[in-house]
């Protein structure tokens, strides 16, 4: 009997931190398809989906250390040519948490046409997600080469 409630007394003690577990993998599995929804949208030149899935005050850190709103952001993107950046792919892409922010870091590829020359590019990414009133947004974005 004493073992049986000791048994109750420690599977009550991981029940709280397995479902936690189950709703972080949840929503690590919803930013993920953010971060692949944005990579699709920017490849798209999608405005309104990017619109959407970035915060007002969003601030982006662009591969040459420049920074943009997301104004700025969404002005570039409209003005860009469709032949410029022809394929946009994660590679990788992880997400841990800490409070009420996700944090993905990854990899991405992007193929395209510059100075009429093909070029391949990969970048590291860190984008943070904040939820705001049960919508996951992202405010802030930085990207840097991977030269190696």
């Amino acid at each position: 009997m004493r073992i049986l409630c000791v048994l109750a007394v420690v599977s009550a003690l991981f029940l709280p931190t397995s479902a936690q577990d189950n709703s972080e993998s949840a929503t690590a599995s919803k930013i993920v398809a953010l971060e692949k929804a944005w990579n699709q949208a920017f490849r798209d030149r999608d405005l309104k989906a990017i619109d959407g899935l970035l915060d007002d005050r969003a601030v982006l850190v662009n591969d040459d250390g420049s920074m943009q709103s997301k104004g700025e952001f969404l002005a570039g993107v409209r003005e860009s040519k469709a032949s410029e950046e022809q394929q946009v792919t994660p590679e990788s892409i992880s997400v841990r948490f800490f409070g009420g922010a996700a944090i993905a870091t990854g990899v991405f590829r992007a193929k395209g046409i510059e100075g009429g020359k093909r070029y391949v590019r990969r970048n590291r990414f860190v984008d943070t997600w904040s939820n705001k009133n049960g919508t996951w947004v992202c405010v802030s974005a930085s990207a840097t080469p991977v030269l190696h």
